[in-house]
C-alpha cells in the first residue's frame, strides 16, 4: 500500500517510524461526502496538515507512540467519479486488509457515511465487537434507496450487522421524534448530553462514563463524531450542536474504557475545516494523539 512522505504525513514523521511495514499504527484518509459531488472533503487533508505542528510526546502518558509502535499514513482513498456504492465497499476492504496485517487503524473522514463499512471490516474480525458512537446526533434515520448512503441513516445501516445491545451512543442532543422512538425501542445505550452536564448518571463512587464502560463488550470500536464536542469549542463540522461535551470529557471517557476494555480501532469524522480559522483541525489532531497513547 503507497504511504504518504513525512511531509504530508500524519505528526510529520520520518521514514523511520511511519514504514508501512514497521508500523502497527495506519491512518487511513478517506475524504468522501456524500453531498459532495465535484470536489473531496477537506476534512482529512486538514486534519493531516494540522497534525504537523503538533508535538508527538505526550505529556499526559509519557509516550512517544510513534516511535514505540510507528504510524504509517496511507495516500488518500480516491473517491472521485466513484458511485457511493463503490466507496463505501473501498472502504470496508481496504480496512479488512489491513486487520488481517495485525494493523491498528483510525480511519480519517469526511463524511460519517463511512463508519459504516469501518466498524463492518471490524465487526468481522473481531466476534462480539461493541461500539462506542460519540456525535450529537444518533443517525437513526430510516433508510431508502433515495438516501441509503446518508450521514443520517449510518448506525441504522450499521444495525443491521450488530447486535443493538452492543452500541453505546453519548452525547446525543440533536434528534427526531422517529430516532428518540427507535432508540428506546432498539433498547440501545445513550448518554444524552443534557444528563451528562447535569450530572444525572452520578451515584455515589461513579459517574457517567462508568456507566458507559459496563456497557461496552471486551472489544470495543469507537466512532467519534466531532459533532460530540459543543460548538463553541468545536465550530468547524458539519453539524455544530450546542450543549455539546468537552474534549476533557470526552477523553475522560474514552481513556476509562482503555482501561478495562481493548480499543481495536477507531474513526474521526465531520470535521469540516472555517477558512481562517485553524485550532478546530490542530485540536483534531491533538484528540487522535491522545486516543493513540491512551489505547496501545
Amino acid at each position: 500500500m503507497k504511504i504518504l512522505s513525512e511531509e504530508k504525513n500524519f505528526l510529520g514523521i520520518d521514514k523511520q517510524y511511519s514504514s508501512f511495514e514497521t508500523s502497527r499504527v495506519v491512518i487511513v484518509p478517506c475524504p468522501f461526502d456524500e453531498n459532495e459531488r465535484e470536489r473531496e472533503c477537506p476534512g482529512p487533508e486538514a486534519i493531516l496538515r494540522a497534525s504537523r505542528y503538533i508535538t508527538p510526546f505526550d505529556e499526559e502518558t509519557m509516550r512517544e507512540i510513534h516511535k514505540e509502535l510507528g504510524i504509517a499514513t496511507l495516500t488518500p482513498l480516491r473517491i472521485m467519479k466513484k458511485h457511493h456504492e463503490t466507496i463505501i465497499q473501498d472502504v470496508y476492504d481496504t480496512l479488512y486488509e489491513l486487520l488481517q496485517q495485525q494493523k491498528f487503524v483510525v480511519l480519517l473522514g469526511g463524511s460519517h457515511t463511512i463508519a459504516s463499512p469501518a466498524i463492518a471490516a471490524h465487526a468481522k474480525y473481531y466476534p462480539r465487537l461493541s461500539v462506542l458512537h460519540l456525535s450529537a446526533r444518533p443517525d437513526l434515520q430510516k433508510t431508502s434507496k433515495l438516501n441509503a448512503y446518508q450521514s443520517r441513516s449510518t448506525i441504522t445501516r450499521v444495525l443491521e450487522f450488530l447486535d443493538s445491545n452492543h452500541l453505546v451512543q453519548v452525547g446525543i442532543r440533536s434528534l427526531t421524534r422517529e430516532e428518540a422512538d427507535a432508540l428506546r425501542e432498539k433498547n440501545i445505550s445513550v448518554y444524552y448530553s443534557h444528563n451528562i452536564r447535569r450530572g444525572l448518571h452520578t451515584k455515589v463512587l461513579k459517574i457517567w462514563d462508568d456507566y458507559v464502560n459496563e456497557s461496552l463488550s471486551d472489544f470495543v470500536y469507537i466512532d467519534l463524531d466531532v459533532s460530540v464536542f459543543d460548538s463553541s469549542i468545536m465550530p468547524a463540522t458539519i453539524s455544530p450542536q450546542p450543549l455539546g461535551l468537552t474534549i476533557d470529557q470526552v477523553l475522560q471517557c474514552i481513556r476509562k474504557v482503555t482501561k478495562k476494555r481493548t480499543l481495536v480501532g477507531f474513526n474521526v469524522v465531520g470535521l469540516k475545516p472555517l477558512k481562517g480559522i485553524h485550532y478546530p483541525d490542530i485540536a483534531v489532531a491533538k484528540i487522535i494523539t491522545k486516543i493513540l497513547s491512551y489505547i496501545l
